[in-house]
């Protein structure tokens, strides 16, 4: 799918009913969505380009995903998709410039481009040059991946309440919810994950972008480019302390599972050491030597019982004392 905007009236438009394969001459910004190759090659051919492919895109050195080639900065970064579900993906976009033109191709649908696109229908980005254009889209992504953050350290919180208030009506005290605890850390600490991987390459990006601003004549946006660094330099920020309290309460949960699984095997030993003297006893007298006198005696059947209680209750009540029960 490809969607091209034109600045209109100060602000950027969407051409309605874009033919896939003419590209405007005017165009500012020409969306990619999951291009068919028509539409690839209908950009390469309207303004000499070689865009990359998905395998392209999907390299993970520097040089493959930061380059310049033909006049045209070429710069691919991971955008986080699908974050309010279970199953959030880090995709990647590759962000094009040349001349006066953005192009961005990606293979997902993040909420920034959602947000954006809608912007232009009403007419509220007012962009004349593809670098604003640009900066304008990387502001809506790092507003996202904030808003991401702030979610889950709200949700981190909730967790951390659960886990160590025990007045709380859901605090793990059984193996399935220490297990729903677990999982839930497991999908917060995925989410983090991709959202470090976005904004080291957000920030690599932006680094590469000042450097090329800087020997051309469009340096106006480097104050905007410099604000955006250090957006992404205190969501780094930000996330490298919500990562170290994961780990701290997922260290924290597996403490209380050690814990739990101690007061089972405690309960159980002590459990068998006060049936062992009476188990004792009773291999004792269940002998069938000829010669015990406790077995001739009218009195041995009831005292044999109250030995074995007395000598279950002795430990009983020593493990009581001791604190151990």
């Amino acid at each position: 799918m490809m969607k091209t905007y034109l600045p209109r009236d100060g602000g950027l438009r969407i051409v309605p009913d874009a033919d896939s394969a003419a590209v405007p001459a005017e165009a500012l910004w020409i969306d990619l969505y999951d291009p068919s190759p028509e539409e690839r090659q209908a950009v390469n051919n309207a303004l000499g380009l070689d865009l990359p492919t998905r395998a392209d895109m999907e390299e993970i050195e520097v040089s493959s995903r930061l380059y310049a080639e033909h006049g045209a900065l070429y710069m691919t970064a991971l955008v986080l998709a699908n974050s309010g579900t279970e199953n959030p993906v880090a995709g990647v976009v590759t962000f094009a410039l040349f001349h006066n033109t953005l192009i961005t191709i990606r293979y997902t649908e993040p909420q920034p481009f959602r947000t954006f696109e809608a912007r232009c229908r009403r007419g509220t980005v007012a962009a004349t040059k593809a670098e604003n254009v640009l900066l304008d889209l990387l502001d809506v992504i790092i507003d996202r991946l904030a808003d991401i953050q702030e979610r889950a350290s709200s949700e981190i919180e909730l967790i951390s309440r659960d886990i160590f208030d025990p007045d709380n009506s859901q605090h793990p005290s059984n193996s399935r919810q220490f297990q729903d605890v677990l999982r839930a850390l497991g999908r917060k600490h995925d989410l983090s994950g991709k959202i470090r991987e976005s904004l080291l390459t957000l920030s690599r990006m932006l680094a590469f972008l000042q450097q090329a601003m800087d020997t051309t004549p469009n340096k106006d946006v480097l104050p905007h480019v410099k604000t955006l660094t250090r957006d992404v330099t205190s969501l780094q920020d930000h996330l490298a302390y919500l990562v170290s309290k994961l780990s701290y309460l997922l260290d924290a949960t597996l403490g209380l599972i050690n814990i739990d699984q101690n007061n089972i095997i405690k309960i159980m030993s002590v459990a068998a050491m006060v049936f062992l003297p009476p188990t004792l006893f009773a291999s004792i007298w269940g002998m069938n030597f000829h010669h015990m006198p406790e077995l001739d005696s009218d009195w041995g059947y009831p005292i044999a019982w109250i030995v074995m209680l007395v000598s279950a209750i002795v430990p009983y009540v020593w493990f009581k004392r001791k604190g151990w029960l």
